[in-house]
C-alpha cells in the first residue's frame, strides 16, 4: 500500500506546510489566532495545537511518543511554546520516517481508543496515512482561517515541495 519513501516524503510535507502555516499565523496577533472563526475546533491556535495533539497520539502508537493526557483538547496554550513544540514533532517526524523500513509498515495495528471507548485493529498502513491525512485536514482549516484572518500563506500542493 505505501512505502518507506511515501512515509518520508509526507514527514517533508508535514514540516514544509507546518511551517508554511505557523508563518503566516505569526504575523497575526494572539486574539486573531484565539478568534473563534467556525471551525471545529474554532480558532487557528486551537486547530494548530489539535493537530500537534492528534500527532502525539497517533506517533505514540508508532514511534514511543509521549500520548496527550487529555482528549483532544489544547494541550499548549502558549503560542510560542506551541511553535517551539510543533518544531521539534516535526523533527521527530522526519527522523522516524528515515527510519521506517517496509516491514514497519505491514501487518495490523490494535490500539484502545479512550474517545470511542473501544479496541481497533486495522492495517498498519492505513493509519500511518490516517496520520498524515489528519494533518492535511486541519491544515486545510487553518489555511482557509489565515486567509479569512487576512495572513498569506503560500502553496500547499505537495508538487510545489522541494524534494519530493
Amino acid at each position: 500500500m505505501i512505502t518507506p519513501q511515501y512515509v518520508q516524503m509526507m514527514a517533508r510535507y508535514n514540516q514544509w506546510q507546518n511551517c508554511n502555516l505557523y508563518d503566516a499565523a505569526d504575523k497575526l496577533d494572539d486574539a486573531a489566532r484565539r478568534k473563534d472563526r467556525g471551525a471545529f475546533f474554532g480558532s487557528i491556535h486551537n486547530t494548530l495545537a489539535h493537530i500537534l495533539w492528534g500527532d502525539a497520539l497517533w506517533m505514540s502508537r508508532f514511534d514511543k511518543w509521549e500520548p496527550p493526557t487529555d482528549k483532544g483538547g489544547i494541550v499548549i496554550a502558549n503560542w510560542v511554546d506551541l511553535n517551539q513544540a510543533r518544531m521539534a514533532a516535526d523533527a521527530r517526524f522526519i527522523d522516524w520516517g528515515a527510519r521506517v523500513r517496509q516491514d514497519d509498515l505491514r501487518g495490523d495495528l490494535t490500539w484502545h481508543s479512550a474517545g470511542m471507548n473501544r479496541d481497533f485493529t486495522l492495517p498498519r498502513a492505513a493509519c500511518i496515512v490516517q496520520i498524515f491525512n489528519h494533518q492535511t485536514h486541519h491544515r486545510g482549516q487553518v489555511h482557509a482561517m489565515l486567509t479569512a484572518a487576512g495572513a498569506k500563506p503560500g502553496d500547499t500542493d505537495l508538487v510545489f515541495m522541494k524534494e519530493i
